[in-house]
């Protein structure tokens, strides 16, 4: 059975600067220890959000103004580094549902897409007016349309954003989660598993 399709999310945005975010910076390694993810939410970014004294900083996230936010706005690169999956449900447990950046890591990508969580490229030009416009008014809401492919602001701003063709099916169609398609197809996987001598 299909699970919710993913035509599209909103919410108010959020600005992390700089390139070449890795996954270690979303969640540091030391907070990998988790059985279940549940909980991985407030280590995210936790050691940019915090200083070594535990004192917070003057991240985006700790910015009042920003409290809430559910879409990231990302430069290029992002969620490089190694492929754990604790970094796309960092900060889905945070509560972000979309990510909009210059351009991002495969592995990221790819296990983002299988949280529901689309992220989507755009311009370098369309990322500095969306940043500019949440900035001066963080209120403002923020759409990404999986199934048209833009991006859309309540400020007026409408540009377009690409993903792989493969991931935007998935996601619009509800087929996202890998798993959820195993359980749909038991009664297959049996029946070819008959078929093959060496199973």
């Amino acid at each position: 059975m299909a699970l919710a399709p993913v035509n599209q999310v909103s919410g108010r945005a959020v600005y992390i600067p700089g390139a070449d975010i890795d996954t270690d910076r979303i969640i540091p390694a030391r907070f990998m220890k988790c059985i279940t993810f549940d909980g991985l939410g407030e280590f995210a970014f936790y050691d940019v959000r915090f200083d070594e004294h535990g004192q917070r900083t003057a991240h985006p996230l700790n910015d009042p103004r920003f409290a809430g936010a559910s879409i990231l706005v990302a430069g290029l690169n992002f969620g490089c580094g190694s492929s754990r999956e604790h970094a796309p449900q960092s900060l889905r447990k945070y509560g972000f549902n979309g990510v909009i950046a210059e351009s991002f890591a495969e592995i990221f990508f790819g296990n983002s897409t299988t949280l529901a969580m689309p992220c989507v490229i755009a311009s370098a030009a369309d990322l500095a007016s969306l940043r500019e416009q949440i900035e001066a008014d963080p209120l403002i809401l923020v759409t990404i349309d999986v199934e048209a492919l833009r991006a859309r602001s309540s400020g007026g701003l409408d540009f377009p954003v690409t993903m792989p063709e493969s991931a935007r099916e998935a996601l619009v169609s509800g087929r996202w989660d890998p798993i959820q398609e195993l359980l749909d197809n038991v009664a297959a996987i049996e029946a070819k598993a008959v078929e093959l001598h060496y199973v």
